[in-house]
């Protein structure tokens, strides 16, 4: 199975519409263009970028909330229902992102706050040095929170759960610098990303991105074992990262993530519900077609339900009869 979606050299607005069916799109991932002459930032904060690809796309200021309106419609359009969407904002244009999302559907879960290093230097006032991230779920399905895929119930250290602050909605996460490196002006890190993919899918998902820009969404999702997609506008962009997302290997970030310690399994002895073993199948089957194997998928299956691998197994040898 290929983990490569469909990548557009395209508008996303349009794009969507042509490419990417109602109710299809399990978790949206996306950092829009910020509407703030992000294509003339080195001239105000001094910033070197010999490596630094051409072709940034801006969004003028007057533009800003109909084109916030416009590609939110979309994603609401192509997300399933209890699909997840993360959207990456500054402050500048929050308030027309929040309105676009008003026009919706989608839920509000959780805003979120990602504190980075190396904000901008002012001295008449507060240095600026977070992020905006707005999760929203679409209404009308179960949606994708896998709570104790990196920390257990039970892990704690000398300042508490290890859980509960993971899952806190104030993030510390450092940007990447890659000096002597092609790359955009605007890259999501990669530890970012794979917290909000893990959190937010289950392998064999499909990830999209609207604004791909640098391809780190899609290249952490396949880095997952989930199926990415996405669009980008700059042909810059898009020619240079096309090659690079390709060599990508599916699965290469697995062994990277930290195994969760489950002293006592969420869901240990509690009776299954007809609903949860109907998930269960259909999850079990999803994971033989990417994996082929019985073994891995009740692994897969065990962390994700928070129960024995011997009580699934049981309940997929019933189901399966």
């Amino acid at each position: 199975m290929s983990n490569a979606g469909g990548f557009y050299n395209e508008d996303c607005i349009e794009g969507c519409k042509r490419h990417v069916p109602d109710n299809s799109v399990d978790l949206i991932i996306t950092d829009p263009p910020y509407g703030i002459q992000g294509d003339t930032l080195h001239q105000h904060y001094n910033r070197k970028e010999g490596f630094v690809l051409d072709g940034y796309i801006e969004v003028p200021a007057e533009e800003y909330a109909d084109f916030s309106t416009a590609w939110i419609a979309q994603a609401a359009r192509i997300l399933k229902p209890g699909g997840s969407i993360y959207i990456v904002s500054g402050y500048t244009n929050l308030a027309h992102i929040l309105n676009a999302l008003r026009t919706t559907s989608l839920k509000e879960i959780n805003h979120i706050i990602w504190k980075y290093n190396f904000g901008v230097h002012t001295r008449r006032k507060y240095v600026s040095s977070h992020y905006h991230i707005l999760y929203y779920v679409k209404p009308g399905g179960r949606a994708t929170f896998n709570a104790y895929c990196r920390f257990g119930a039970d892990e704690k250290d000398d300042k508490g759960s290890l859980n509960y602050r993971d899952r806190e909605d104030v993030w510390i996460i450092k940007r990447e610098y890659k000096p002597g490196q092609r790359k955009n002006k605007n890259e999501l890190p990669t530890k970012l990303l794979t917290k909000l993919i893990q959190y937010s899918s289950n392998e064999g998902d499909l990830v999209c991105d609207l604004f791909l820009g640098s391809f780190s969404t899609a290249k952490v999702a396949i880095g997952l074992n989930r199926r990415a997609m996405g669009f980008e506008k700059s042909k810059i962009a898009f020619d240079y990262q096309i090659g690079e997302v390709r060599k990508v290997a599916p699965g290469c970030l697995l062994p990277s993530l930290r195994i969760p310690e489950q002293a006592e399994l969420a869901n240990q002895g509690n009776p299954w519900t007809e609903e949860e073993r109907e998930r269960l199948w259909l999850r079990y089957e999803s994971l033989i077609r990417i994996h082929g194997t019985k073994k891995r998928a009740i692994e897969i299956l065990s962390g994700e339900f928070g129960r024995g691998r011997f009580a699934v197994a049981k309940v997929v040898q019933e189901i399966g009869k």
